[in-house]
């Protein structure tokens, strides 16, 4: 990518000479970075040497693993919006990153990951820790450098912020080889960054935009399908404000959750494979579609050729490459979403825009929600679902809630009605086990008095339960609610829906003496005795009536806090769109069967 950047021409403090790793900290501070998640090795240690220098404007937050804190910077930025700092090694340290940045590419998350590099001389030998980690991450970067020259490095860093923040959010790699960590250099800072051919301001037409107007004015059913691009371009103002005017009922996708308030008569809540009966309906009866800031992913589409076939489909996007990608749609629109939603409010001043007549269409969309709501049947036990509600009414679901990947991450959602974008952090795309804790961690060092808790399972949990040493030492006061089942909860519902109850290594204990609510004895690990060793406060229930006084308990703590609530493992996700299935497969009912077709897949 070939740049022109301009620099300063008068001599400052930090202009003066200074190491390669000195360089890449105050180029940081520059891009107004307070928190980096580092873990040092033997080819980053010089940039960890500048970090203490620097720590009276650079926190730096010591995770137990690179993926923990690679996924830190990454709660750090979904709820701020601003681009979360990484930093690792090279060889192991580098590639324990890589699910980190796949997991941001594929949720279009700002991500800045800097590496150490072993030194240039020894690049290509096979030396001690190399990885070329530069090539082993193209598919999954919007962008990555491989540093060459100390002088280089404000350039570098400068630039790397302003393509993993503009446009369509994602992660940028920065590999540094110890050598240019070490090497003298006169820095000349840049003022501003101009990437050539690369042009992030995508801006719609007023032509177009009317057109679409034109075509809600006609519509009798219309219905506004929002992704996570809306949260992206912090347009949830602009998005409600147009909702308004129009009267167009919302259906966000799981990476939208939040960003029209759930609370509201107009909101259907999230669609998709577990996604509200409404919602789903709703798609599939529309005569207009928009699409706003979203990719019409298989999640949501099942049958993507079957999806909302009858409707006219707007998409509007940043990515141009979006466009026709999943589905064919008969008004694509590029354009930065914050930008468009602002100009149809204008407009729709402007021209005199008449808002359908959509009585009818409520009342469907009315009859749906008190036929098909979100339920689940009583039980002697706690259950899940009753665990997430709860914990809504005592938060007032005003909380940031992450969550690991599994049924609990379907439950979450269902069961708390988000009000606000960026209070809802899940890894989508990707689906990375373990997310959840060092997620919650990070935007916990972002919004210090936000109340934030990570919802797990306990074999999400498990996976990076070292975080709680990051918990205890960094003195963060993130929550942990596992909602421990005993298996790998989402892949024994597929068993038991699709493969005859056959059990494939998804028991977390003993399979001859598995632990439940009925016995206790059995449960394994035990959570408790793991976070008391970390120093960690926790408690173990599996009582209905010590539901509520444990919850209080744990939002109460000042400190981390591990509620580990037992529940029964026969619980399914419902409803259910079987992947590769419609609307009209959708399981509404426990005792509901349906077949899987056959490269059908969870």
């Amino acid at each position: 990518m070939s740049t022109k950047t301009e620099q300063t021409s008068q001599p400052t403090e930090t202009n003066r000479s200074m190491i390669g790793a000195d360089l890449v900290v105050e180029a940081l501070i520059r891009e107004g970075v307070d928190n980096v998640f580092a873990y040092p090795g033997g080819a980053s240690m010089e940039m960890h040497q500048s970090l203490v220098k620097r720590k009276d404007k650079v926190r730096t937050i010591l995770p137990r693993f690179e993926q923990g804190g690679g996924f830190m910077a990454a709660g750090y930025s979904r709820a701020t919006g601003k681009a979360g700092v990484c930093m690792a090694t090279s060889g192991p340290g580098a590639t324990n990153l890589v699910t980190c940045i796949a997991d941001c590419y594929m949720d279009s998350i700002p991500l800045i990951a800097i590496t150490g590099q072993v030194p240039q001389h020894l690049i290509g030998k096979s030396a001690f820790q190399e990885t070329d980690i530069y090539g082993m991450t193209l598919s999954a970067v919007k962008h990555s450098y491989l540093v060459l020259d100390p002088m280089d490095i404000p350039k570098v860093v400068k630039e790397a912020f302003h393509i993993a923040t503009t446009g369509r959010p994602g992660p940028v790699l920065i590999d540094i080889p110890k050598d240019v960590q070490q090497k003298m250099a006169a820095p000349s800072w840049p003022e501003k960054v101009d990437l050539a051919g690369y042009n992030p301001d995508k801006r719609a037409d007023d032509k177009d935009l009317i057109e679409v107007l034109d075509l809600i004015s006609e519509a009798r059913q219309p219905v506004l399908y929002v992704g996570g691009g809306v949260i992206s371009s912090n347009a949830s103002d602009e998005l409600y404000e147009f909702v308004k005017k129009t009267g167009i009922p919302v259906t966000t996708t799981l990476m939208g959750v939040g960003a029209f308030p759930e609370t509201d008569d107009l909101s259907m809540k999230w669609l998709g494979m577990h996604g509200t009966a409404t919602g789903n309906y709703a798609v599939d009866d529309s005569d207009v579609l928009l699409a706003f800031g979203a990719r019409f992913d298989d999640r949501v589409t099942g049958n993507v050729r079957k999806f909302a076939e009858k409707a006219q489909i707007v998409h509007l996007d940043i990515d141009r490459s979006e466009h026709h990608k999943n589905k064919v749609v008969q008004y694509p629109i590029q354009s930065d979403i914050k930008y468009a939603l602002k100009r149809f409010n204008e407009l729709i001043d402007e021209i005199g825009f008449k808002a359908p007549n959509l009585e009818s269409w409520y009342k469907r969309i009315a009859a749906w929600k008190k036929e098909f709501p979100f339920s689940y049947e009583p039980s002697d036990h706690i259950l899940p679902q009753e665990a997430v509600e709860v914990l809504y009414e005592l938060t007032e679901g005003e909380a940031i809630i992450t969550t690991g990947v599994g049924q609990h991450q379907m439950w979450a959602p269902q069961f708390y009605d988000f009000k606000h974008a960026r209070s809802f952090l899940s890894s989508l795309g990707l689906g990375t086990m373990g997310f959840g804790y060092p997620a919650a961690l990070g935007a916990k060092v972002a919004f210090p008095d936000r109340q934030v808790i990570d919802i797990d399972g306990d074999g999400s949990f498990l996976m990076n339960i070292q975080e709680l040493a990051t918990a205890k030492v960094e003195k963060i006061d993130a929550k942990i609610l596992i909602l421990n089942n005993q298996h790998l909860g989402m892949v024994v519902q597929w068993e038991d829906r699709f493969y005859e109850g056959v059990r494939g290594q998804t028991i977390l204990g003993d399979p001859d003496d598995i632990g439940s609510p009925d016995n206790m004895d059995a449960i394994y690990p035990d959570y408790i005795k793991i976070a008391e060793g970390f120093g960690v406060k926790a408690r173990q229930i599996f009582k209905k009536e010590d539901l509520r006084d444990a919850m209080k308990e744990m939002l109460d703590h000042d400190g981390p806090y591990l509620l580990d609530v037992i529940v029964p493992y026969t619980e399914h996700v419902l409803p259910m769109i079987p992947s590769g299935g419609t609307v009209k497969d959708i399981i509404l009912t426990a005792g509901q069967q349906v077949k899987l077709e056959k490269g059908s897949g969870l």
